[in-house]
């Protein structure tokens, strides 16, 4: 295709949303993005035809829209209408006005379409999508299900029910009662019952959601501590009551909770307890991929059939110019450590093989930017650059365990004692450590092992007394233990038995 530059614009029930990306090796990396909460459902009248206030709000968020994408070639945006356009009677005179403050044709998708869009979305940013997943993404005006696997979906669905229909009709002016809250639970589960044994019957190993309702309700509740991690059943029990015993979402100061959600939350939340009751959920992790992705990918029309995570950090060696020969002989022995102290690392199921590996490939991202203090140019990069398919929390342990492989230990002292991640830094220092001479020289064979005070490291006593610059190198890598009060105890030549020893 060409492009470097490419947009979509997705035209919600609920919000306006436009995004801009970047396509680097057939990766799209986030540049910009605009939000506009038109919530276009609510103009909907008794007969199915969208208002003049609504229309006017939409008309007016796709003309900030158009100038952004003021010379972009027809070819790289794609517009897409969801639900309450699809139901709109009076849509084509409507679209032809919004194409015209637009200035780019607009789609106005079937549900089924808008499932696999919202998948592909989606599956590009899932860390491992190789995993069965139950995606679940309720919007302004209905509520799309998908069981996927990688790029591929298995089952798609769309139901007639969203965040903002839901709270016009069962919470009217922002009142929430026992009763309205009941009736909107038993209606969205009487909705679901029409695809929720064939859904079990496929099944799926994890549950995610997508889109404004899903990451109103996992901030909420993570940020109020009504849950540990994402969205779980008790949590949304225990909100519901707090907004049931309130009488009004405003009465109630919630973290994380933004102005444009607060009219829309009551059904959200009501459709989202009911679909934890019919499929038998007890948590749900949040995805940001979403429709407007998904139309990115489409729009491409080149898709991955493997872990986008290790695509984008071959993109990112490729980007940084990171010496390959080098990240794969620090990975190596890295793993080969790790696999030593922890005996679950030869199984496949152990992720933290992977996230050692990416480590060590990655660490020197930094050298592009300075030679001194690389390390923490490399951390800061991994930190807060757009990694496609890592979750922010994923960069943030990656930007950790990297600039904790070389340098004072003390930078990471936050780390619990009995984190399994000093495991990890223990290996890429030492594989750091010992492939600084950055040739193919074959290693002795060196076993590391874990002690009640930390570790013990045994080298060949004849190879570490012809290398004296790696034995200076493992005194001070002891010292740097025995700082936090842990120690490395390198059994070898020249005195080093006592290398690292705790006071």
């Amino acid at each position: 295709m060409g492009y470097e530059l490419v947009a979509a614009v997705d035209l919600g029930s609920n919000s306006f949303r436009l995004q801009v990306g970047r396509v680097v090796d057939d990766q799209i990396y986030p540049l910009d993005s605009l939000k506009e909460p038109v919530r276009l459902a609510a103009g909907l009248t008794a007969q199915k035809t969208l208002d003049g206030p609504s229309q006017l709000r939409a008309l007016e968020a796709l003309a900030r829209f158009g100038e952004r994408l003021r010379g972009f070639d027809a070819g790289a945006v794609r517009a897409v209408a969801t639900n309450a356009l699809r139901v709109a009677k009076n849509a084509p005179q409507f679209l032809a006005q919004a194409e015209a403050a637009l200035g780019f044709p607009i789609e106005i998708i079937a549900g089924r379409e808008e499932a696999r869009l919202i998948y592909l979305g989606v599956a590009h940013t899932l860390p491992n999508p190789r995993a069965q997943q139950l995606v679940v993404d309720i919007g302004g005006g209905s509520t799309e299900f998908i069981i996927g696997r990688d790029i591929q979906p298995i089952e798609l669905e769309s139901l007639y029910m969203g965040c903002v229909g839901f709270s016009l009709k069962y919470f009217p002016r922002g009142r929430i009662e026992k009763p309205g809250m009941k009736a909107a639970e038993l209606a969205a589960r009487k909705e679901l019952q029409a695809i929720v044994r064939r859904f079990r019957e496929v099944g799926w190993a994890q549950a995610v959601g997508s889109s404004g309702t899903a990451k109103a309700l996992a901030d909420i509740l993570e940020m109020n501590g009504l849950s540990p991690q994402g969205i779980t059943r008790e949590g949304l029990d225990r909100l519901r009551g707090m907004l049931v015993e309130a009488g009004e979402v405003t009465r109630l100061d919630l973290a994380g909770l933004r102005p444009d959600r607060v009219p829309v939350l009551p059904g959200g939340l009501a459709i989202m307890s009911a679909v934890f009751k019919e499929f038998g959920l007890d948590g749900m992790s949040f995805s940001d991929g979403a429709l407007r992705l998904g139309v990115l990918y489409d729009l491409l029309g080149r898709y991955h059939h493997q872990d986008l995570r290790d695509a984008t950090v071959s993109q990112f060696m490729r980007r940084y110019q990171v010496d390959e020969r080098q990240a794969v002989r620090v990975a190596e022995a890295a793993q080969d450590f790790l696999r030593q102290l922890r005996p679950d690392a030869a199984t496949a199921e152990c992720a933290d093989v992977q996230v050692l590996e990416w480590a060590a490939r990655l660490h020197e991202v930094g050298i592009s930017v300075a030679h001194a203090s690389y390390h923490k140019h490399s951390a800061y990069i991994l930190a807060n650059a757009d990694m496609p398919g890592f979750s922010r929390k994923d960069q943030v342990r990656l930007a950790r365990i990297v600039l904790a492989h070389r340098g004072k230990l003390e930078r990471v002292q936050e780390i619990s004692r009995d984190d399994p991640d000093w495991l990890l830094v223990l290996s890429l220092r030492l594989a750091a450590t010992l492939r600084r001479s950055r040739d193919d020289t074959p290693l002795p064979r060196i076993v590391v092992k874990r002690t009640e005070r930390g570790f013990h490291l045994g080298v060949e006593a004849d190879w570490l007394d012809a290398s004296p610059l790696t034995a200076a190198a493992l005194d001070e890598e002891g010292r740097q233990w025995t700082g936090l009060g842990m120690e490395l105890r390198v059994r070898g030549g020249r005195g080093a038995a006592q290398t690292g020893k705790a006071a």
